[in-house]
């Protein structure tokens, strides 16, 4: 497993680079689509909110068209939806482009 914190992830290792890993440091996970113009949006508010956490938190990319049983096993409606894990088990989520404090407040108020 890398220790990149913003990588790709898929239906095959999402149990070990998403959900083992999260029981090291938090991972949240970007399920998107390329054709999704939110999805674009919200990007680079996760990967700079992530690049600010220092390491202490993790960036899982999901492209949902390649993962839809993966997308379907989360229930998910509407994309993007973001999803945080911690220590396996997931903590909370958010669908739609959102602005940094947002996404800053959320994962704040979720791993506090």
């Amino acid at each position: 497993m890398s220790a990149t914190v913003i990588f790709n992830a898929n239906e095959d290792d999402f149990p070990q680079s998403v959900l083992d890993a999260s029981h090291h440091q938090p991972v949240l996970v970007d399920f998107w689509a390329e054709w999704c113009a939110p999805c674009r949006a919200l990007t680079p508010v996760l990967e700079k909110v992530t690049q600010a956490y220092g390491g202490a938190l993790r960036l899982a990319k999901v492209e949902v068209d390649e993962n839809m049983r993966l997308a379907g096993r989360y229930g998910l409606k509407g994309f993007p939806t973001v999803i945080l894990f911690d220590r396996g088990v997931e903590r909370g989520r958010f669908s739609g482009a959102r602005p940094e404090t947002f996404v800053r407040d959320f994962i704040d108020g979720h791993l506090a």
